[in-house]
């Protein structure tokens, strides 16, 4: 199974072996498309089809490929946005209505495993925010106070079983963790015994509006009624891209020499913060632990933040082995709540995007709204959630011209190896941003020797792309495009990859 760059989580062995049964059927127009084949897009199609609905499920490379096969798989009620931030944005009565959408999720994740028989690693769990000096101290009170007022179950504690230093530490109940891989090809497994369809390497390009939609698609057209883009964020040029930052977090999964594997979940108060917690797989067990967030893009060398995260992990537990290392991305949205629902200035196609860091929550309770918004069942999470919250800013239309369609200077241009060798010497392994008659040019050498050259312009809204060397990959700085090393788009907004150059 392959997911989104170069390294590998601790999930993928567990989706290598789902492959889709159920064939398209070629003129029937579907009640639903959903584009996307992570925890949003399975879950959704899943309620749907439950409810009577034919659906057909586009995943442009395999099930997990984005960021679900990425996670950490936490399952928490204590989200990145805290409470009383919500509280003070929001109102007192939308902080409860959070907590409830949170808890729902989590309650729908142990239902549908148990539903369909998923083997999973469901297991409830306690989680434990720890502060380290007085200002998180001071923060940890009001993290408490927002989230007891929303009706989290949650309060200060002396002392927690931790090897990290602490000086204040609060336990909040009925936290959870799984194994996001079985869980998905359980999802997966469930829809298509219901008759729903799932394609695999089906890459859509777009959607035409007419009577009904019809995605043009490497696989064909496909004809559906609604459409849900379940896509970590939706294609083309909305105003969820103004609302919505890309992030990357790192992650890895060790064994312990001394065997002492945390119980529960952990997190502290740094920025960025980290988190920690425990998984057994092939009979043996790890820790997995995360953090080092950054804007995507934005951090000129990637592997400092897996040494950085190393270093963490080793200066705090009994490390034996690193034996997974991998880095993911998500959006964060600009006033902490997620964007859910009906796409601004469309009335049957929906989204669903910045989760922030809590994406197995909320993209599970996307999955419900989303469903329920197409059966026409009333949602008391639609209205705080519903995208259209976003007001029109200045100049959008505008903008939305001139970089709808960016149309590269290099449109008919090809190098040559000896071109690329008068632009820069790369050694195996390097990647660099080089001039070329005023223009810029992406290059990379990959280890075997073979050199890799594209136009750099990211074709969604016309950023240059900045190289990530831990997962070889070229990413946008500004939506979170990503590309692989001969252009191809691997997710993102864009609807195309980079132009090849050689």
């Amino acid at each position: 199974m392959n997911r989104d760059g170069a390294k590998t989580s601790t999930w993928q062995e567990e989706i290598a072996g789902f492959q889709p049964q159920n064939q398209k059927e070629a003129d029937r127009i579907y009640d639903v498309l959903v584009v996307g084949g992570g925890i949003t897009g399975l879950t959704t199609a899943l309620l749907l089809q439950e409810q009577g609905k034919k659906c057909i499920l586009a995943e442009a490379y395999n099930i997990g490929f984005g960021t679900s096969g990425g996670t950490t798989a936490h399952l928490n009620t204590m989200l990145d946005t805290p409470y009383y931030q919500v509280e003070n944005d929001f109102g007192h009565d939308s902080a409860r209505l959070v907590q409830a959408a949170a808890s729902e999720a989590i309650t729908l994740i142990h239902n549908l495993s148990s539903r369909y028989n998923f083997d999973c690693g469901f297991e409830y769990k306690q989680g434990f925010i720890f502060a380290q000096n007085e200002e998180q101290e001071e923060e940890l009170q009001k993290i408490v106070g927002g989230a007891q007022r929303a009706g989290v179950d949650i309060n200060i504690v002396d002392n927690i079983d931790i090897p990290i230093p602490f000086t204040m530490a609060c336990v909040f109940e009925h936290q959870a963790q799984f194994n996001i891989g079985k869980y998905l090809v359980g999802l997966a497994r469930a829809f298509e015994r219901s008759g729903g369809v799932i394609l695999h390497n089906c890459m859509v390009s777009d959607i035409i509006s007419d009577e009904y939609y019809t995605a043009e698609t490497n696989a064909g057209l496909i004809k559906s009624e609604k459409v849900v883009y379940a896509t970590h964020i939706p294609p083309g040029i909305n105003l969820l891209h103004f609302r919505c930052a890309p992030y990357r977090s790192y992650a890895c999964a060790f064994t312990l020499k001394d065997g002492r594997y945390p119980t529960d979940l952990l997190y502290d108060l740094e920025d960025s913060y980290h988190y920690i917690r425990s998984m057994k797989a092939g009979g043996k067990g790890y820790v997995i632990a995360g953090g080092y967030d950054h804007k995507t893009g934005h951090n000129d060398n990637t592997e400092q933040s897996f040494r950085e995260l190393e270093s963490y992990i080793r200066h705090h537990f009994s490390v034996e082995h690193i034996e997974y290392k991998w880095s993911s991305q998500y959006y964060s949205s600009a006033d902490g709540l997620p964007y859910i629902g009906l796409l601004p200035g469309h009335n049957n196609i929906y989204t669903a995007t910045g989760f922030i860091g809590n994406g197995m929550v909320y993209g599970t309770i996307s999955g419900k709204i989303i469903s329920d918004l197409i059966v026409g069942v009333e949602s008391p999470y639609a209205d705080l959630f519903r995208p259209s919250r976003i007001k029109p800013i200045a100049g959008f239309a505008e903008f939305v011209k001139e970089n709808g369609d960016v149309i590269s200077k290099f449109i008919s241009m090809r190098f040559s190896y000896e071109q690329v060798n008068a632009l820069v010497e790369l050694a195996p392994g390097d990647a660099v941003l080089a001039d070329w008659e005023g223009n810029k040019v992406a290059l990379y050498k990959d280890e075997q020797g073979k050199v890799f050259a594209v136009d750099p312009v990211c074709p969604h809204a016309g950023c240059l792309v900045a190289w990530n060397n831990a997962e070889k990959t070229w990413d946008c700085p500004c939506h979170g495009g990503r590309y692989a090393p001969d252009g191809c788009r691997l997710t993102g907004p864009a609807k195309k990859g980079l132009q090849a150059l050689l």
